[in-house]
């Protein structure tokens, strides 16, 4: 059945996608906001440069016009009827604050990745279904329409059959590098960069991989080998590089994140590889090779387009509260409890130096 309206509130300003999110629901027709308010950092932020959360708070008032702010997030819910809460909080605090808004009884939308760990994403599970609310995690990824197609062919079998996948993030200094003026005490006061609060770039871009190949390789991984470093952030505690080296039944995926990447110079992907061909994403382009050697491309995609009035989080979201259609896998919590799963082994391992297994 259509709701003709939906009462949005906000949680959290600690992730600058807090900004992305709120622009896609200020644009739907079916979307009044209700309030927001941040959570408390353990550590004051200093600085308010764009994408901190001094500055997604305020843009989010005075920009968007989201009518009232609560010091405290739990007197928001208390105090406001809100349809749907959207959750941009440090990852450490994901599970606290999903598990209150849907006690509440909102549907929940977080922000990539899931949580820290696999515990805090069974809370939010567990609380979203006693609650019988959707909870909906959002991956920027998603709205790439190059990285959809290129699903689809590898499910049509394009390439063969599956034996690896390889996905990082592109050239990125840490998410306060923008162009953004801190100096490197603002920096060690952001979340970002303290590991108890869920920082550090292995959760920030190592949970792309994971939730892409948990997609792409359509079954659950089994096994990971994690690796954290810090290796030019000294003023935080969190690492500023991680990989993964993941063990699915039937392929391999090597997942990796940086913050210390000034240029790329090749493709993030994903790139996939088969026992007939290879397939690479490269922007906005799929390219599928399926001759042997340094040969042009068998097959390229281009000119892709997601489904219209699907095209970002609030009409996906919406359309799937209004008509009761599954919501794209990415989005979705069987593919996002496996690859918070996986990420969680990897963590295990970073620590213990030896292969984990996945829980289940």
């Amino acid at each position: 059945m259509v709701q003709s309206m939906y009462r949005v509130g906000v949680i959290g300003f600690g992730h600058m996608h807090v900004n992305s999110l709120v622009d896609d629901f200020a644009a739907h027709p079916q979307v009044e906001w209700a309030a927001c308010a941040d959570t408390v950092p353990h550590t004051p932020s200093l600085s308010d440069e764009p994408g901190t959360r001094k500055a997604n708070l305020r843009r989010a008032l005075e920009y968007t016009g989201i009518p009232r702010q609560y010091d405290e997030y739990r007197e928001l819910l208390d105090k406001e009827s809100c349809d749907i809460v959207i959750v941009c909080s440090e990852n450490a605090l994901h599970g606290e604050v999903v598990e209150a808004a849907a006690d509440a009884g909102c549907h929940v939308l977080v922000e990539k990745p899931m949580a820290s760990d696999f515990a805090g994403a069974l809370r939010m599970v567990r609380a979203a279904r006693l609650a019988g609310v959707r909870l909906v995690v959002n991956w920027p990824s998603t709205w790439f329409p190059a990285v959809r197609k290129a699903q689809a062919l590898v499910a049509e079998g394009a390439v063969g059959r599956v034996l690896k996948f390889k996905y990082r993030n592109g050239a990125s200094l840490g998410p306060l590098a923008y162009g953004q003026q801190v100096t490197e005490a603002e920096k060690r006061a952001e979340w970002w960069h303290q590991a108890a609060a869920g920082g550090g770039a292995y959760l920030d871009y190592c949970c792309y991989g994971a939730n892409l190949s948990r997609w792409f390789l359509g079954e659950p991984p089994l096994a990971a080998y994690g690796v954290q470093a810090n290796l030019d952030s000294w003023y935080g505690d969190a690492d500023d590089n991680g990989v993964v080296v993941a063990r699915y039944p039937g392929a391999v995926a090597i997942l990796e994140g940086s913050w210390t990447t000034l240029h790329v110079g090749v493709t993030n992907g994903p790139l996939v590889f088969g026992t007939e061909g290879t397939l690479v994403v490269e922007g906005h382009k799929v390219l599928v090779y399926r001759d042997k050697g340094h040969s042009e491309p068998t097959a390229v995609y281009d000119e892709l387009a997601l489904p219209e009035g699907r095209t970002n989080i609030a009409e996906e979201m919406l359309h799937h509260l209004d008509t009761g259609e599954p919501l794209h896998p990415t989005l979705d919590l069987p593919v996002n409890v496996d690859a918070m799963a996986l990420l969680d082994a990897g963590l295990r391992s970073a620590k213990s130096g030896q292969l984990e297994l996945v829980e289940r």
